[in-house]
């Protein structure tokens, strides 16, 4: 169900090891139209104003002649390192077989794996043994970008013309620093709340009215408890990739508030996290009292199955009756439900609301993934790599992928195109995400951290999380994971400034 595909977090955890050990301009900008960042509408005790940004020059980059295939002689081999699997695997698949068969000038192959795996054999192999496109996910802009090893979609886009204003800028926001669109976006989502309507109204609580603002969420839990309905309200987890790492991110945004400093890392390079600040420590503290109070459950960092706390909802003995969970995964949910495998829950009974923040704030950070095309120093190659990026993220293919999968389109326009716009319109749930994402402030705590190191540091957090849910004292377990990660900052620093 999960669709944020992650590898065992041992492996990452062996990584943070290593790296913490050692630890102990002018020119002109390429940032798209659509995406110019703008001032907040709100915010608290961080300053969320857009400060002066150090742009790269534009005529330091690798360029992206796209005109370059009008003079391929035979058909480009095109090489795509993905990260989806299972259906989603399936639905990119057949993706790329239309597009093959849609022109003669290029043939793409598909190499699938983990995110995990994929971002791995990428920083692990040499210029020449990389592919042409790799998809790589939210939290990897920054290692990427210092790689020096990716021609940026900024210079395709505008040596052919693209049109980017049906875009979400948010989605392009989140792969542009420094002046410079690097990647493209593809697949989006964000975290929502999945919870059990039948429950819900079972406990006297009006199951198409989610709970918005996490005080809600005990509310609900609460009542849920105290009627009997299920034996937990709420499920948590503490997945590096989810609820050890990513939610407090997706938090840290709802309240407007940065998780590093350099205003996320994109006005200046990251030197610390902030999540150790009283925003996290308040946070983790009311989710500990949630455990102790008998109101949620905590499933582990969903390592048994991927979904732990998505089957707490359908759990015969001891359900919970809400959970939180990637919105690319309702159309696998859907699916398994709808195959009868639970038949204490059907796919009617899932309900979808926005992920709940403090206060009920709205706005939720981009996940998912991009589209990353490879500096070969080859301008036929690099073409033919856009080429399929622009069938990728043209309204038709977004229409077709977000009907199939959950995720969100990139752009507006897919939204009224079938199959996607009959999808709205029978299932209220696939729009959710979208809603949460059109919500979002305009600020840059919007935009989500640009970090070297910001896989570790999920890491790091996690296992943080973990000690929390467990009864450890809330600040100081905040304290040293927050040491531990700036190391690691530090030492990527180090290396790559």
């Amino acid at each position: 169900m999960s669709r944020r595909m992650r590898r065992p977090l041992v492996a990452v955890l062996a990584a943070v090891a290593m790296t913490s050990v050692a630890a102990c301009s002018g020119g002109g900008s390429i940032t798209q139209s659509g995406n110019e960042p703008t001032t907040p509408t709100g915010g608290n005790s961080a300053d969320t104003t857009l400060a002066p940004t150090t742009t790269v020059p534009a005529d330091s980059l690798p360029d992206c002649p796209t005109d370059a295939l009008d003079s391929a002689t035979a058909p480009v081999e095109l090489t795509f390192w993905h990260g989806m699997s299972g259906p989603l695997g399936e639905e990119l698949e057949s993706l790329a077989t239309a597009y093959n068969s849609s022109q003669s000038k290029v043939v793409v192959s598909l190499v699938g794996a983990s995110y995990e795996e994929t971002l791995d054999n990428y920083l692990q192999s040499n210029q020449d043994g990389r592919p042409d496109l790799v998809q790589l996910p939210e939290y990897t802009v920054q290692s990427i970008v210092d790689t020096e090893s990716v021609v940026p979609v900024g210079k395709c886009i505008e040596s052919s013309g693209f049109d980017t204003s049906p875009f979400l800028p948010t989605a392009l926001s989140a792969y542009a620093t420094q002046g410079v669109q690097w990647s493209m976006p593809f697949n989006v989502s964000n975290p929502v709340l999945f919870y059990n309507k039948k429950v819900f109204a079972a406990a006297g609580l009006d199951p198409e009215k989610p709970p918005v603002s996490l005080d809600d969420v005990r509310t609900y839990s609460q009542q849920i408890v105290d009627s009997g309905a299920a034996s937990f309200g709420l499920a948590l987890e503490s997945g590096f990739d989810s609820g050890g790492g990513w939610y407090v991110e997706q938090w840290f945004c709802k309240a407007q508030e940065f998780y590093v400093d350099g205003d996320n890392g994109r006005s200046n390079r990251a030197t610390k996290v902030l999540y150790d600040n009283q925003t996290g420590v308040d946070l983790l503290t009311f989710l500990q009292e949630m455990i102790n109070t008998g109101i949620a459950v905590n499933v582990g960092d969903n390592s048994t199955t991927g979904y732990d706390n998505l089957l707490k909802l359908a759990d015969a003995e001891q359900p919970a009756a809400m959970t939180i969970a990637t919105s690319a995964s309702l159309g696998a949910v859907l699916d398994v439900l709808g195959g009868g495998q639970f038949p204490q829950l059907g796919p009617d009974d899932v309900g979808v609301g926005p992920m709940p923040g403090p206060d009920g704030k709205p706005g939720a950070l981009i996940g998912g993934a991009s589209l990353w095309v490879v500096n070969h120093d080859d301008p036929v190659r690099a073409a033919a790599a856009w080429d399929f990026i622009e069938f990728l993220v043209a309204a038709e293919q977004q229409s077709t992928w977000a009907a199939a999968t959950g995720y969100i389109p990139v752009r507006n326009d897919a939204r009224d195109l079938e199959p996607y716009m009959s999808t709205l319109a029978a299932d209220p749930r696939f729009g959710v995400a979208l809603d949460q994402l059109l919500a979002s402030p305009d600020a840059l705590t919007s935009a989500g951290p640009v970090v070297g190191p910001l896989r570790e540091i999920r890491a790091v957090l996690a296992i943080a999380v973990a000690g929390i849910l467990g009864g450890a004292d809330v600040q100081t377990t905040l304290t040293d994971a927050a040491t531990q990660s700036d190391g690691l900052i530090a030492d990527y620093n180090s290396r790559n400034s």
